[in-house]
């Protein structure tokens, strides 16, 4: 049986504006928007094969958790990329600092902290 992660699905305060940032980051594009369930709006932003499902309530507040400290929790989101570089320099540009460098097999990677607490881990394995 062949397996893929197709989707993960989060809750954002503003699933355009973040979408957008995504795309413009990672080369992604958007792939659907609209209603979604609870009286919700979503946007769907990746490739062609994978993407991030950014979910807004409708009516609700969202809350904030600490990271690496509830069950289930997530704790961040793994992009790979060709050129981590390049990449870094788009995320600085974007207004985001990058932090916990790290070089150990299989790759180099940095981290930084996007739109409503969530931690991007960018990683290239070239």
């Amino acid at each position: 049986m062949t397996t893929r992660l197709e989707h993960v699905n989060i809750a954002v305060t503003d699933p355009k504006a973040t979408a957008t940032l995504l795309a413009d980051l990672f080369d992604w594009h958007i792939r659907w928007e609209g209603a979604a369930m609870g009286d919700g709006y979503a946007v769907h932003v990746g490739t062609d094969s994978t993407y991030l499902a950014l979910y807004r309530p409708g009516g609700k507040t969202l809350g904030t958790v600490a990271r690496h400290s509830v069950e289930g929790g997530l704790n961040h989101i793994g992009v790979v990329v060709a050129d981590l570089d390049a990449a870094e320099r788009r995320v600085i540009d974007a207004g985001f600092v990058p932090h916990e460098h790290a070089d150990y097999e299989p790759g180099r990677r940095f981290y930084f902290d996007g739109p409503d607490g969530v931690e991007y881990e960018v990683v290239s394995y070239a």
